[in-house]
C-alpha cells in the first residue's frame, strides 16, 4: 500500500531520500507541463523541459530542510516556485544573452508562437492563493492522467487544450495531418474522461 503525503513527507523531512525521491514523483508531470508552456518554441529546440524538472527536483532535495510549508497545496506552491525560477534562468541564459533587437519585440497581443497572447497569459496568473492552490491540486491530477496517455495523444490534447493551439498548428508542429490531430485529440480526450469517470 502506497504512503499517504503525510507520512512522505515526514519521512522527507527527516532525511529519507527515498521517500523524498517518491513525494517529488508524484509532481514530475506537472512540473514538465508548466516547463514546457515556460519555454517557447525556440528554447524547446535547445533545452528540455524534463532537465528543468530535474534541475528543480535537484534543488528541492537540497533545500527540503528550509521549507516551512506543511500540506501538499504548500509543497506544490514551493516546487513551482523553483521551478518558475529555473525557467526563468534557462530563458536568460539561452535568449537573454542575445542583443536587444527591435524585430525581437513583442506586443501584449503577440501570441509569440505559444497559442495565447501574452496579455492574456498574464492576466490568468493573477488570482487569489486559494483559487492558485485549487487549481495547482487539479493541475498535478490532470498531469498525472495526462502522462498515462500514449505521447502523441498527450502531446495533441496539451497543446490543443492547454496551449491553446488550433489543428492547423498542432498539425504543423506534429508533421501530422489535421485529420489524424483530431483523431489523437479525440481519443485522448476519450481516454481523460474515463480515467476522471
Amino acid at each position: 500500500m502506497p504512503l499517504s503525503f503525510a507520512d512522505l513527507f515526514q519521512r522527507a523531512r527527516g532525511g529519507d531520500a527515498v521517500a523524498l525521491g517518491e513525494l517529488l514523483e508524484n509532481y514530475r508531470a506537472y512540473l514538465r507541463i508548466l516547463a514546457q508552456r515556460g519555454l517557447d518554441q525556440r528554447l524547446q529546440v535547445r533545452v528540455d523541459a524534463s532537465d528543468v524538472v530535474q534541475q528543480t527536483f535537484l534543488e528541492s532535495q537540497r533545500d527540503i530542510q528550509r521549507f516551512r510549508g506543511e500540506s501538499e497545496p504548500e509543497l506544490i506552491g514551493w516546487l513551482r516556485t523553483i521551478l518558475e525560477h529555473n525557467v526563468h534562468e534557462t530563458r536568460q541564459r539561452h535568449l537573454g544573452a542575445q542583443k536587444r533587437s527591435l524585430a525581437r519585440e513583442r506586443s501584449m497581443d503577440d501570441t509569440g508562437g505559444e497559442g495565447i497572447p501574452l496579455r492574456n497569459r498574464l492576466s490568468s496568473e493573477q488570482s487569489s492563493p486559494s483559487q492558485r492552490v485549487m487549481r495547482g491540486e487539479a493541475a498535478v491530477r490532470l498531469a498525472r492522467a495526462l502522462e498515462g496517455l500514449p505521447h502523441d495523444q498527450r502531446e495533441a490534447v496539451r497543446l490543443r487544450h492547454l496551449e491553446g493551439c488550433n489543428l492547423k498548428e498542432i498539425a504543423a508542429a506534429m508533421e501530422r495531418s489535421e485529420l489524424a490531430v483530431a483523431g489523437l485529440l479525440k481519443r485522448g480526450l476519450k481516454k481523460l474522461r474515463e480515467h476522471f469517470c
